[in-house]
């Protein structure tokens, strides 16, 4: 084996570690959940895999720095990339750094491993391909890593969609039992983890705001802040409205459930009538020519071998 190969394997290694970790970092929010777990007295947490955190941290520490020549300096804390962050539930001091050091080494990586496979394989790229194949290969990874956080804000805006009025019908149940408001959410993110991690994550959050001295509006506009959701905009909303006129909190609550029950099946309904457009050119360009092909074929070569044989 040449210095060249050498040096390509090195560069794809380098690669596929770097992608590796910032991936697993935008992916992944176990480590947020368990400091959470750990916060809110939660002694039964489960530990992290020792070998895989280990590689990941050493993966970070090697592609950190080369976020530096892409973060912004100022105004990070206020844009809507860092709204974006939160949304995905990525609340690491490290995140933003590991993100813009994922986009810079895929950007520089990508190109440089096709250029280098090329020179190892001269006839590998030709032409404008020499060109072409670079520039797309630095554009995927540029996007790629905004195309994972968009993948994951979506993922995670759905799962608290779905969990949401799941999540009020227990509150509404444990507030007409007689138990408070901070009781009945600090229930509800118990009973609720099963099922949707992320807004167990996030009521663990507002739990700590209400036991940490924040006022309840606050913690609730915060709550719909961090999840983005416009169903829990409006449930806080109607809580803020509820506590300032002296309304019922479980007759609130009761009423928001029903309307986020009913929103969420005409969801589905939409969806479930979507289906019948959405088959039209699965079965117009794959499944009609194959059945064609089976049930016209075998009459077309018997028409072939008649006109033949007459001719």
């Amino acid at each position: 084996m040449d210095i060249e190969q050498l040096i390509f394997l090195g560069l794809v290694f380098a690669v596929v570690v770097a992608g590796t970790a910032g991936v697993a970092l935008l992916l992944s929010g176990r480590r947020t959940r368990q400091r959470l777990d750990r916060l809110a007295g939660d002694r039964n947490a489960p530990p992290d895999t020792v070998a895989l955190s280990g590689w990941i941290d050493a993966g970070l520490k090697w592609i950190e720095p080369a976020g530096r020549l892409s973060t912004p300096e100022e105004g990070f804390e206020a844009s809507a990339l860092k709204r974006r962050f939160v949304n995905a539930g990525l609340r690491s001091a490290s995140a933003p750094n590991t993100f813009f050091a994922l986009k810079t080494v895929l950007t520089l990586a990508l190109p440089t491993l096709a250029l280098a496979a090329d020179l190892l394989d001269g006839a590998l790229l030709q032409g404008q391909q020499q060109l072409l194949v670079p520039l797309l290969l630095a554009a995927l990874g540029y996007y790629a890593p905004n195309a994972a956080l968009a993948w994951r804000i979506r993922h995670r805006q759905r799962e608290l969609f779905e969990a949401f009025p799941d999540a009020l019908d227990l509150m509404t149940v444990c507030v007409e039992a007689g138990l408070g408001l901070e009781a009945a959410m600090i229930r509800v993110a118990d009973d609720i983890a099963a099922k949707s991690p992320a807004l167990a994550e996030e009521m663990q959050l507002l739990n700590l705001e209400l036991r940490a001295g924040l006022d309840r509006p606050r913690a609730l506009r915060n709550l719909a802040w961090r999840t983005g959701v416009e169903e829990i905009d409006g449930f806080a909303t109607m809580m803020i409205q509820a506590e300032r006129f002296g309304t019922s909190v479980a007759t609130s609550l009761r009423i928001q459930s029903d309307l986020l029950r009913t929103r969420r099946r005409q969801q589905a309904e939409e969806a479930a009538a979507k289906i019948g457009l959405k088959l039209l050119f699965p079965l117009m360009f794959c499944i009609f020519p194959a059945l064609l092909v089976v049930l016209i074929g075998p009459a077309g070569l018997q028409l072939i071998r008649a006109l033949s044989s007459m001719g």
